[in-house]
């Protein structure tokens, strides 16, 4: 029997940690859960929202007049063979890559300090150096909004950049994944891990309270001159044609920009950092700033890759 709560602040549940109430919450901890708080839902005339991780997302001041549905952080990650794992959609992303590592599997190295649930990283396809867990995917079992469960195979999954059938079909709710990986070296895994993590907290803000994650996509930039002042300024190549949207703001001397609470981090322009009582009404101005200027002076419509809930 699930357990409906009324007027829950959203945010402590989110990485942001921005968020007025929502109407009613819900944790579930399995696919019988989910079937009967969608149709309590249903019942009651209600949107409602699938809550994991808590990042990449950014609640409304207001809040969520409907029910959220948090998928919660437990669950048994199991190797299904001795080169795949299957997992519960709402562990934790670091979960199982130390699991992997541990069972001396390789492939999510690369991804090791991304905050978020692992299902949560499959609908946006999440990824890094080089690596996207679209290549890692075997399949995906799933609910639709009337608690019919369904599997996909990783072509099904119409994965792209920061996305998936998931993403685009909001009433897709991702229960489970299969990954497929290669045995290696534990040692060598922990040690890719180590540098990853190194990298990236060398690069971008550490331990992610106050931060929804990257928060735009980075785009396809057509203007030659651009793309050959990224690769002679970072001696990295504009993979796909692609400029990451950090250095972007970075090149208008947007870093540490800030409205109210909100700025945009002195070490990584793409990150949006709450310092403190922050409001999305503030992040909304901000990101509105960010876009216009990008637009206006370089000629390139960001796209964010963090989502609007309850607006």
């Amino acid at each position: 029997m699930i357990d409906i709560q009324k007027n829950i602040v959203l945010a402590p549940y989110t990485t942001f940690k921005i968020g007025g109430p929502a109407k009613e919450f819900v944790v579930i901890e399995n696919e019988n859960e989910l079937a009967e708080a969608l149709q309590y839902a249903k019942d009651k005339y209600l949107k409602y929202y699938i809550l994991a991780g808590g990042s990449n997302m950014l609640f409304a001041d207001e809040g969520f007049d409907g029910l959220i549905i948090q998928i919660k952080n437990q669950g048994e990650i199991n190797l299904v063979e001795s080169e795949k794992i299957e997992c519960w959609a709402g562990i934790n992303l670091a979960q199982v890559i130390n699991f992997a590592r541990e069972n001396s599997l390789s492939g999510l190295e690369n991804l090791a300090g991304i905050p978020g649930s692992i299902g949560g990283a499959v609908r946006g396809n999440a990824g890094a150096f080089g690596t996207e867990i679209k290549n890692l995917v075997e399949k995906v079992r799933f609910s639709d909004e009337n608690g019919m469960l369904s599997e996909y195979s990783k072509a099904d999954c119409d994965f792209e950049y920061r996305s998936s059938a998931f993403k685009q079909d909001r009433k897709l709710i991702i229960l489970s994944v299969v990954l497929k990986l290669e045995v290696a070296n534990k040692d060598a895994i922990a040690k890719k891990m180590k540098e990853v993590i190194q990298k990236r907290n060398a690069k971008q803000p550490t331990g992610w309270v106050g931060c929804a994650g990257s928060f735009f996509e980075n785009p396809i930039v057509r203007d030659s001159n651009l793309l050959e002042k990224f690769e002679k300024e970072t001696k990295s190549v504009a993979r796909d044609g692609k400029i990451p949207a950090g250095w972007l703001i970075s090149e208008l001397g947007l870093r540490g920009k800030k409205i109210g609470y909100i700025e945009v981090s002195e070490k990584h322009a793409n990150f949006i950092i709450n310092t403190g009582k922050g409001t999305a009404q503030d992040v909304v101005m901000l990101i509105s700033f960010i876009k216009q200027q990008v637009r206006d002076n370089l000629g390139i419509q960001l796209k964010e890759e963090v989502n609007y809930i309850g607006y």
